[in-house]
């Protein structure tokens, strides 16, 4: 474990615990789309709804893919209920500030969406960078490119932080290190946050 410039957190299933809110909306949009359940559940997580949407009706045009993705999201916005941080968020946030360590959440959310269960889950992050912030999302390198220049951090410097492959693999394209949840294989596998706030705190501040 290195010292970093900045950490970048995925959102969904990583800072925010909203896998249940986001399961119930792909599936509830499923049915409503006639799309079988089981095309869905693999890719549900990590990818923005566009790319999800593409993948399983790839006969639609732009507008049917904007329309549908429209809805889909409409089904999360108010689905707020069980959002919660997930497992040591708490503990880290508290590690990222005793380091004066910056970070931000990058997520494939739109912005309404991400402030949602940001704020379900009591987190306000210092830089948000969401869907509607770059020309293409996860797993392509761009979300995590532009976290890291609105920080003023090389993406190299930077420690990424997902729990799914698409945001794994978009860590990767960005040229950060990678920190890997659910048993993924990342440049550091960790069990929870908790368990990466004293990894960093053992490696002390960049700026000390």
């Amino acid at each position: 474990m290195r010292r970093f410039g900045a950490v970048l957190l995925d959102m969904d299933g990583t800072l925010v615990d909203s896998d249940a809110a986001v399961e119930r909306a792909w599936l509830a949009w499923a049915a409503e789309a006639a799309v079988p359940a089981e095309l869905i559940i693999p890719i549900m997580h990590g990818n923005p709804a566009p790319t999800t949407i593409r993948a399983v009706l790839p006969g639609l045009d732009g507008p049917g893919v904007e329309r549908a993705a429209a809805r889909q999201l409409e089904l999360q916005y108010t689905d707020l209920d069980d959002v919660v941080p997930t497992p040591g968020a708490g503990r880290l946030l508290v590690a990222l500030k005793e380091l004066d360590l910056p970070w931000a959440v990058v997520t494939s959310a739109d912005r309404r969406l991400a402030a949602a269960r940001l704020g379900a889950a009591g987190i306000d992050p210092p830089l948000l960078v969401t869907f509607e912030d770059t020309p293409r999302g996860k797993p392509a390198p761009d979300p995590y490119l532009e976290a890291a220049a609105r920080l003023g951090i090389a993406p190299g410097d930077c420690l990424v932080v997902e729990d799914s492959q698409p945001g794994i693999d978009a860590g990767r394209a960005a040229g950060a290190a990678v920190a890997a949840l659910r048993g993924l294989d990342g440049d550091l596998r960790i069990a929870d946050l908790g368990d990466l706030a004293e990894l960093l705190l053992a490696a002390g501040s960049p700026r000390a």
